[in-house]
């Protein structure tokens, strides 16, 4: 078996394992700092804080995002709040619940040591962020103001309002932006990496193209940082942004960076349904929600009744029964089942029977719609421009919907992958969350990895490369790594065949939500791994992209995505396919208990997956990382 050891984790106790790390890192002195240029790709909350941060301390940044604006990362979408363990309501929370809470929210297959690196650098995030102007909620005394989310027991969720995401992004975007003002910063918007560029097998530079003028440029630098976010896009209709795309991670991935459990993808309880075949995306609806919303369903299979006719005996508040101790905030993997379940049972409702009631009436009740208004308002406007009903009146309708990547490229504790120089930080790893994340915890760790932890751990890095110069850009490998573009852009362009990109990525992402979604099966894999290559051909043969490549070309972009994502998407079913077990967002069909939950089997499969290219997609070559508890011991994962 071939193992991975060198994690890098720091010795001593769980609780001192960071504070040993950053008292023992090597140091790059402030002159020598002026001396490096590092890339970053990607200007969401990761890699805007980490951009900033690093600039900050005296280092030259190039920062790069295809979007027109850094500030239009998707960073914006999350809406519901940012998890922090400082116990402000005095209900029992601190470091080791909120470490504990989210390993056991993974289904016990994270790094014990990065989790809880996460919950203890939590505290510092929220200062921080005040001191940026972020305008949480706040009680009447001044206070900040804390909520839940599920998978917990105690409020330790801050927020502003509905849009914390963007909030929090407002903040690192203007300390990027105050760094490109002093010249240590350059801010390449419009610019899409294409592959990363190795010299000596160390990361020194990436290619990238101008997607306005089409010019294929060439960047070095003496490291790079991908923060370019997940891939739930791949299955197509999802909540995040249409541009959000995996090619940069996964062209590290051929390049020899490992990625990591690539199947646990999580599907989002609360997101607005599909209604039909015209949709290129869904909009998510804040986990936010459940705190005062409750989930039901008619008791009757097919009762076409309008929600105000159903009484209340005739109504199944099936998390409420099902989990008594979390309810309505059980876990998002746990919640997506139990909604998916209902509706395959006949009782989904809406016009496609595909969705299940979020109902406020008894909140509304108890507080008043201006409480309720105050804590969600802008969601229910949201709801109602985009589907024309009041849900301070009736219900809304929620459906699951795929969402956050918990898989990513592997790195260790320093957040490096597996090639030297090369990091990868926020959704862009696999590090923190093991099988499903909890809701609050994405904001938090894309904060934590930018802010807190790579200013340490590159500079560790860096500390052993101050007498190598940056390399130039007409070095063989630049030049190699643009030869393959070149190539690759010119086959999507002479291939001439009658379908779009789009159209490819449709028929895939279906048939991965159906064998590799909320429910997977051995021989529903199986399918999909052939059905997948039977596209991936198809693709080649009959690729239609108008146009060439000097030009502003959208459909060159995406058929470079979804070339990307025809190849990702083997590697998700193969990943689910040899893990015999049900975790967290992977749910396998042939391992569950009697009462139809997830059943893990830690005695074969406590590990992460890592999956090493090699130069075959159908044959990658799995590494496994054992995972090992010193502090907490893995239990059955239960939330009744």
């Amino acid at each position: 078996m071939n193992t991975i050891t060198n994690t890098k984790v720091p010795k001593g106790p769980l609780a001192e394992k960071w504070s040993n790390y950053k008292a023992s890192a090597k140091l790059v002195s402030p002159n020598n700092r002026k001396k490096f240029e590092v890339i970053v790709v990607g200007t969401g909350l990761a890699g805007a804080s980490a951009a900033a941060s690093l600039a900050e301390m005296g280092y030259n940044v190039k920062s790069f995002c295809f979007q027109d604006s850094a500030r239009r990362a998707h960073s914006v979408a999350a809406q519901g709040g940012v998890n922090a363990a400082k116990n402000y309501k005095n209900d029992g929370d601190n470091i080791y619940r909120m470490f504990y809470d989210t390993i056991k929210g993974g289904d016990f297959r994270s790094r014990e040591a990065n989790t809880y690196r996460l919950a203890e650098c939590s505290v510092n995030l929220i200062d921080q962020a005040v001191a940026q102007g972020v305008p949480f909620g706040r009680e009447y005394g001044g206070y900040l103001r804390n909520r839940s989310f599920g998978g917990v027991q105690v409020s330790r969720t801050f927020y502003a309002r509905g849009q914390t995401g963007q909030q929090l992004l407002l903040g690192s975007y203007q300390a990027l932006l105050r760094q490109q003002n002093k010249g240590k910063v350059k801010l390449y918007s419009r610019h899409e990496m294409l592959d990363l560029v190795l010299i000596d097998g160390k990361a020194r530079g990436i290619i990238a193209r101008n997607l306005d003028t089409g010019e294929i440029e060439r960047h070095a630098a003496h490291t790079v940082v991908l923060a370019t976010g997940g891939f739930g896009k791949i299955y197509y209709l999802s909540t995040l942004a249409m541009g959000c795309n995996a090619s940069a991670i996964w062209r590290a991935h051929k390049k020899g960076a490992y990625m990591a459990n690539p199947s646990w993808t999580q599907i989002h309880p609360t997101c607005l349904p599909r209604s039909g075949e015209y949709q290129s995306k869904l909009t998510l609806m804040s986990e936010s929600l459940r705190n005062d919303g409750r989930i039901w369903v008619p008791r009757a299979k097919n009762d076409t009744r309008a929600p105000g006719e159903i009484p209340e005996e005739e109504r199944d508040y099936y998390l409420e029964r099902k989990y008594p101790s979390f309810g309505n905030l059980a876990p998002r993997d746990i919640a997506s089942r139990a909604a998916k379940e209902q509706i395959d049972l006949g009782k989904g409702i809406g016009p496609l029977k595909n969705a299940v009631y979020l109902d406020f009436s008894k909140a509304l009740n108890e507080y008043g719609k201006d409480v309720i208004a105050e804590r969600y308002g802008n969601l229910f406007t949201m709801y109602q421009k985009i589907t024309g009903t009041d849900a301070y009146r009736e219900p809304m309708k929620i459906s699951p919907a795929a969402h956050f990547s918990m898989g990513g490229l592997w790195v260790d504790y320093e957040l490096m992958t597996s090639i030297p120089g090369l990091f990868a930080i926020g959704e862009a790893n696999f590090s923190d969350h093991g099988a499903n994340r909890l809701g609050a915890n994405s904001l938090l760790q894309a904060c934590v990895d930018g802010y807190f932890v790579l200013p340490y751990t590159l500079q560790n890095y860096l500390a052993n490369e101050t007498e190598i110069p940056k390399p130039e850009t007409d070095h063989p490998a630049f030049t190699e790594a643009e030869k393959n573009i070149h190539k690759q852009m010119q086959n999507f362009l002479s291939c001439k065949g009658k379908r779009t990109a789009e159209d490819f990525h449709k028929i895939l992402g279906r048939e991965l939500y159906d064998k590799c979604g909320l429910l997977r099966t051995k021989k529903g894999l199986e399918e999909a791994i052939q059905n997948i290559r039977r596209i991936r051909n198809e693709f080649k043969e009959d690729l239609m992209v108008p146009g060439n490549a000097n030009e502003v070309n959208s459909e060159l972009e995406k058929a470079g995505r979804v070339a990307d994502y025809m190849e990702l998407a083997e590697l998700m079913c193969i990943d689910a396919l040899q893990r015999e077990e049900s975790c967290g967002a992977h749910f396998r069909a042939e391992h569950q208990t009697e009462e139809g939950e997830a059943k893990r089997d830690d005695e074969n499969f406590s590990y992460s997956a890592a999956w090493e290219w090699t130069g075959d997609i159908s044959a990658p070559n799995l590494k496994k990382e054992p995972l090992i508890f010193e502090t907490v011991a893995p239990t059955i994962r239960s939330y009744k």
